[in-house]
């Protein structure tokens, strides 16, 4: 979706933190920028404001039964409302149940913490470049 300033809507969510805020980032590459620190906002705001690019924390959660991490919400929430890239930050003690959430859903970009600036600009940089001639077209 295009906001009024006809930039493409990245959609930050950040839970637990812990990292730089990479808003200045995401907008230097182009995005307007939505941020939310609870996943029943995001899916509000997914809702609202139809982002392309979502960047999320990939939080593993033992106690959760039939999901590994909040994210699988977050996605789920996204299906028939929009067709949104997703960058996931996620620890790298918790690569095997990651690659498991990988196994059902698709990312654009996962990047391990901390979080190396560069590559998520490069990414950012290669979703944007993808998404750009779609929204010519509206």
């Amino acid at each position: 979706m295009r906001m009024s300033n006809n930039k493409p809507v990245l959609l930050s969510i950040t839970e637990l933190g812990g990292y730089p805020d990479f808003t200045p980032l995401y907008e230097s590459t182009g995005f307007d920028v939505i941020k939310t620190d609870s996943v029943r906002k995001a899916v509000k705001l997914i809702r609202q404001h139809k982002p392309v690019v979502m960047v999320a924390e990939f939080n593993f959660q033992s106690d959760f039964r039939d999901r590994t991490s909040s994210l699988e919400t977050i996605l789920s929430s996204t299906q028939g409302v929009v067709d949104v890239d997703m960058i996931v930050f996620y620890e790298e003690e918790f690569t095997v149940q990651y690659q498991r959430f990988l196994q059902t859903f698709e990312v654009a970009a996962s990047l391990v913490f901390p979080i190396d600036e560069e590559q998520l600009r490069l990414s950012l940089t290669g979703i944007m470049t993808c998404i750009s001639p779609k929204l010519g077209a509206g």
